[in-house]
């Protein structure tokens, strides 16, 4: 999505999840998709997407995730969702480097949590720049906050940026300073009906969700109402947003995250103005939408990238 925000032609896509394929189908219809580990892509995809423009890749990232088990999970097999293979998901930027050796396109763009440039994780990142290197690529690593491009979500991503070494071109420049947007100047263009608001996003009564919601200030996690309640710190990933700041990173499992003034959880609609996904785009349900766009990266940022690529490498390798 932000891609085409940028007026860039996204003509094939790849993911190994089912429902992931078909919402993308759906939505983009591009003229190639295909549903298969990345791994089998090397050799199989048609010459047209040889030495393409600008290839992107988002290889799953809770391996490195600051939320998550990090080194515990470091070259161990597991689920990335219900129903998919089994992968080694630290081994995954790695595929998606081989695809970049195979297809040689003139850009490459990758995407990943800010996890992985944190502690330990360092050490994978230089292995990362050192592959781009040797595959003949001059490559950036940037830390982007979306709140910074115009999103009404503070959620921080790194991006790594590369381009064929026999360009020349200059480094880039991405560096956006846009004006930060709350979490309720954003809702200002909600229109919530009855229908919009489900069980599922109200708050039962008896509920701990509930007694938690009432004992938490906007801006914060529920854990220090664990705390005082419970006397163990807990619910650390439940927050209720503050409605003069942006919105807290919205994660995959979005029904973490309360509004700040009525007791319930966040409608499709909310979660689609602080993702910047536009109103017309289609989710099977508000659960799905929700772990998509907690799962993605909002196209107000990936725009935000594609428009530095654009406006500063395209017209140097006689693309612009």
């Amino acid at each position: 999505m932000g891609y085409k925000l940028a007026g860039f032609d996204v003509v094939a896509a790849n993911d190994i999840d089912e429902q992931m394929a078909r919402h993308y189908k759906r939505n983009h219809n591009p003229k190639h998709y295909f549903l298969c580990p990345i791994k089998e892509l090397i050799g199989k995809l048609p010459s047209e997407l040889i030495e393409i423009d600008l290839l992107d890749g988002s290889p799953p990232c809770s391996s490195f995730s600051m939320a998550g088990n990090r080194e515990k999970d470091w070259g161990n097999k597991k689920h990335f969702r219900e129903g998919q293979a089994v992968q080694v998901l630290d081994d995954l930027f790695f595929d998606f480097l081989d695809l970049v050796e195979h297809v040689k396109p003139k850009i490459v763009v990758a995407e990943n949590v800010k996890g992985m440039i944190v502690g330990n994780a360092k050490g994978y990142a230089r292995e990362v720049l050192r592959r781009f290197d040797q595959l003949g690529y001059d490559v950036q690593l940037f830390l982007i906050n979306g709140a910074d491009c115009g999103l009404p979500q503070r959620r921080e991503r790194v991006f790594f940026v590369a381009a064929r070494k026999e360009y020349s071109v200059p480094k880039i420049t991405i560096s956006p300073k846009q004006r930060w947007i709350s979490a309720s100047e954003a809702f200002a263009s909600v229109d919530n009906k009855d229908e919009d608001i489900e069980d599922a996003m109200r708050l039962d009564p008896d509920s701990v969700a509930n007694e938690f919601w009432s004992k938490t200030q906007p801006g914060c996690s529920f854990s220090q109402a664990s705390m005082k309640g419970r006397g163990k710190a807990s619910f650390f990933n439940w927050t209720k947003l503050h409605p003069s700041e942006p919105s807290l990173t919205i994660p995959a499992h979005w029904q973490t995250m309360f509004h700040w003034k009525e007791q319930r959880r966040l409608t499709l609609a909310e979660l689609r103005v602080l993702s910047s996904f536009p109103d017309d785009y289609s989710f099977d349900s508000v659960s799905v939408g929700g772990y998509m766009m907690g799962m993605s990266v909002p196209p107000y940022m990936m725009a935000t990238v594609a428009d530095a690529i654009r406006d500063q490498w395209l017209p140097r390798i006689g693309l612009g």
